[in-house]
């Protein structure tokens, strides 16, 4: 061998052990790393699995791939790809129609109850063989099967008595992306789009293909390309055609495309003189171009629309109200089954001076007037995503149109990727939460999954963020709320816990006593920044415009409802906003005994009782401490958890991939900061008030 060749033989070597090994990770792999297993967990897998039966169309292209790229990543050895089971430890996938179907070899009749997306996992026995079977009534149960396979394998499960059998719980799981055509994001932390729509439809990204497996690895089956702030152009021939061309490189992974677009299109793009969505003119303009579009993406899923909201027209505009404008698009879509989400985000405080009340009261009176394939798109709570707030009372008030649960996986308000906050326990405390809608037990998640109310169509969304960072989601560990919320989409009933764990396993490190402090520091980031930022039910203290970093004093000169005094009320008599039966009247919009709950101070959960009630400083709380020796115990302890989950990241140096620790590391020092900033300014402003109260109290006694 020549000295050349030995050396770039000895770097191909190294390259390949350094890869195996897991080190120096930057994350870019997401928790699709599929590094060599240790011993002797390795070796019992080699013998399960030898060989992989799969059939060799086109069909099962993107599964076969998966599973041998997986499988060989983790095993160190390529599996023998054949048709049919010839030894023992064989992986045999597919569909009812690839499988042999007879009853003393393989049992597949429960596969219809599955549904066309949900897949089985079975450890049977062939001819004496032992043969590991994955199998749907489609290639994309199977697919989804595969990554549940592998999923197994990267968190170290047992495979010998496989019997797993999953489908999803809501039909349409979605990312909503806010990329704009200029390839900023609006609330993107993360970098630049990923969308390089200046290259396409001639240049085909990498990252598109590692886009489509990892959302496919989680089970979400949509994603909308575009902000909900939509520019009219994405609906022209150009950037259809640019559009086409990413639905073909996500559509292997059963990921259909949507489109945020804008009412006024007709006219901007158009040429038409209205938009009145009851103009026959309209109507046409709409059907036309539904036809173009699936001309052209024959499975296109639909329209999002955020409509009379923050500036973005709608049809109010003539004098037309939401199910008007809904059903517009929704009647151009139907016959390429296609459909629209319809934003509920909508605060219009001509309505009613309480924010937190106007979608309700805009969109209730309108139940049952939308076209049966319109969803209204509602996010998980009244305002904006804050850190916590109590559940949207629209879940469960419309019970003849399905809701669309938005969730936002970007951290707009909890720390814009610069925190560690793991928002599965939030969504968790979402999707659990009691309407009362129906009596006891009906919760938030049998609302959006359409059980509690018999719709068919169902869907959640989640706001991504994603960009052009090496590690897709800017902080390493935002990438677990990417994680969670497929997880959760697919299966609400997951606990946070456990969907972490499979995350930091896939992701991050395999050591079990590493495994355990990751995941307890995960799980009570939450809280903790609910802490450290709008504890006991304040909401809305950020920054305007940014929402990043304490203003609890702002007051916006234009719209009192962007001012965070609006929201807290802090003065001399006590801090909170009334929402109560005395107050706004804001309970009214929940279900008995939910109401009457939240209603009293003395029974209203802590954690919401600065949203619903206004109390003196002195109030008595459940701790026996007062109501500012609460609020500051809370700021208190969540600069305290962050500062434990500094020390803690600490001890696990050697253990993380350097570039992951190293930036980890920094981005808590950042919030560590961040965390003795937000205690610092809200106590002292609210400090003002309580000790003026306090004052009074005591030249009184």
């Amino acid at each position: 061998m020549q000295r050349k060749e030995r050396t770039l033989w000895l770097a191909v070597v190294g390259w390949m052990l350094t890869a195996s090994c897991g080190r120096a990770d930057d994350g870019s792999r997401l928790w699709l790393r599929y590094d060599l297993l240790e011993e002797p967990l390795r070796h019992s897998y080699q013998e399960r699995i030898r060989e992989l039966v799969i059939p060799s169309t086109e069909a099962f292209a993107a599964v076969r791939e998966e599973l041998l790229e997986g499988l060989t990543g983790l095993l160190g050895q390529t599996p023998a790809v054949r048709e049919s089971v010839s030894q023992n430890g064989a992986v045999w996938v597919g569909t009812a129609s690839t499988l042999r179907t007879d009853s003393s070899l393989i049992d597949l009749s429960d596969l219809k109850e599955l549904g066309e997306e949900g897949f089985l996992i079975r450890s049977i026995k062939i001819d004496f063989r032992d043969v590991i079977l994955i199998a749907s009534q489609t290639e994309r149960g199977v697919l989804y099967g595969g990554f549940c396979f592998l999923r197994l394998l990267q968190s170290s499960q047992p495979i010998d008595n496989l019997n797993i059998k999953e489908k999803p719980r809501i039909a349409r799981r979605l990312l909503n992306h806010w990329d704009n055509l200029d390839g900023s994001v609006e609330r993107g932390y993360a970098g630049r789009s990923i969308w390089r729509w200046q290259d396409l439809p001639e240049r085909i990204d990498p990252r598109y293909k590692v886009y489509a497996r990892a959302n496919a690895s989680l089970g979400i089956n949509g994603t909308v390309l575009n902000n909900v702030n939509a520019q009219p152009q994405i609906l022209t021939a150009e950037y259809l055609k640019k559009t086409a061309a990413i639905a073909q490189v996500l559509r292997p992974y059963g990921i259909r495309v949507y489109l945020s677009i804008k009412f006024t299109a007709p006219m901007e793009i158009g040429g038409l003189s209205t938009c009145d969505p009851l103009e026959p003119a309209v109507r046409n303009w709409w059907k036309e171009k539904a036809k173009e579009i699936y001309t052209l993406i024959p499975d296109f899923g639909g329209f999002l629309v955020k409509a009379y909201s923050e500036g973005q027209p709608g049809p109010q505009m003539y004098g037309r109200t939401h199910a008007d404008g809904a059903n517009l698009l929704a009647e151009a879509l139907a016959p390429f089954h296609g459909i629209v989400m319809w934003r509920s985000f909508v605060y219009d405080l001509t309505i009613d001076e309480d924010r937190a009340k106007c979608a309700y009261l805009e969109f209730v009176p309108l139940d049952g007037k939308f076209a049966s394939n319109v969803l209204v798109q509602t996010k998980n709570g009244p305002i904006d995503f804050q850190p916590r707030e109590p559940i949207n009372p629209l879940l469960g008030a419309m019970p003849k149109t399905p809701l669309m649960l938005e969730l936002q996986i970007t951290q707009e308000y909890t720390g814009q990727a610069k925190h560690l906050v793991y928002l599965g326990p939030q969504w968790k405390e979402v999707l659990e939460a009691d309407t009362y809608a129906y009596g006891p037990g009906t919760t938030v998640g049998r609302i959006v999954d359409g059980s509690a109310e018999g719709h068919t169509l169902s869907g959640i969304a989640g706001v991504s963020g994603l960009g052009t960072d090496a590690n897709w989601t800017g902080h390493p560990f935002s990438q677990a709320n990417w994680y969670a919320f497929g997880r959760l989409a697919w299966d609400y009933t997951l606990s946070a816990d456990a969907v972490a764990r499979e995350w930091i396993q896939m992701t991050l490190t395999r050591d079990p006593k590493a495994v355990n402090l990751i995941a307890e520091m995960m799980a009570g980031s939450w809280e903790a920044c609910v802490d450290y930022m709008t504890p006991l039910g304040l909401a809305h203290l950020m920054a305007e415009g940014h929402h990043y970093g304490p203003a609890p004093d702002y007051v916006h000169p234009g719209r009192h409802d962007w001012s965070s005094t609006y929201y807290h009320r802090a003065s001399k008599t006590g801090i909170g906003f009334d929402r109560s039966s005395k107050g706004s009247n804001a309970v009214s919009q929940y279900h008995p005994p939910l109401r009457e709950l939240l209603d009293n101070p003395k029974t209203c959960p802590e954690k919401y009782l600065l949203w619903f009630h206004h109390l003196p400083w002195d109030w008595r709380m459940s701790s026996g401490r007062t109501l500012w020796e609460e609020m500051q115990v809370r700021y208190q302890r969540g600069v305290e958890y962050v500062e434990w989950m500094q020390r803690t990241w600490k001890t696990l140096e050697g253990k993380i991939d350097r570039p992951i620790f190293d930036e980890v590391s920094r981005r808590l020092a950042l919030q560590a900061d961040n965390a003795r900033q937000w205690r610092d300014v809200c106590l002292k402003y609210f400090g003002q008030f309580a000790a003026a109260s306090i004052e009074k109290k005591n030249a009184q006694q």
